[in-house]
């Protein structure tokens, strides 16, 4: 990423583009890194121990943790950081094993609910020490409680709201 003037770029650029100086280059440099290695670590021990993707574990997780372990599924896109079309594929497999099960919501018949199964609970219970494990070597166990509280105070500043 260039920190100064691109000469690709002519003047007549609708938007002038305000390069990034060190700090901000380390930054963003630092958030891409953690944005295309982390999925892949993370998931790897889930793949191996109980052969889902990470998609798939935070999506039965989401479930697991909603009240009666039913939710809505824009609310569960939006939790597991997905598209409702990628969630709706994952949803229908879950479906297909056994796992879940899709509904209209009783309050509003233009929503759908997805609730876990006693089948999908288990799943999710036992790939959940795998994940734990993972997420504490991987991040927690790197970061002091003062990086974990800054880490959290971040993501909630960047993180993507509905609507968006």
């Amino acid at each position: 990423m260039a920190t100064t003037a691109d000469p690709s770029h002519s003047a007549d650029d609708s938007l002038e583009a305000s390069w990034l100086n060190a700090e901000e280059k380390a930054a963003w440099s630092g958030l891409i890194s953690l944005i295309l290695l982390l999925p892949g670590r993370l998931e790897s021990p889930l793949q191996r121990a109980s052969g889902l993707t990470l998609f798939e574990y935070l999506t039965l997780s989401h479930i697991s943790e909603a009240p009666g372990r039913r939710i809505r599924m824009s609310e569960l896109a939006y939790l597991a950081n997905g598209s409702l079309s990628r969630l709706s594929n994952v949803v229908r497999r879950f479906e297909q094993r056994g796992w879940a099960s899709r509904c209209a919501d009783p309050t509003d018949a233009r929503c759908t609910l997805v609730a876990l199964t006693d089948t999908g609970y288990d799943i999710v219970v036992a790939a959940a020490p795998t994940h734990v494990r993972a997420v504490r070597q991987v991040v927690l166990d790197q970061l002091s409680a003062t990086d974990q509280r800054a880490l959290a105070r971040i993501a909630a500043k960047l993180r993507v709201h509905p609507g968006d």
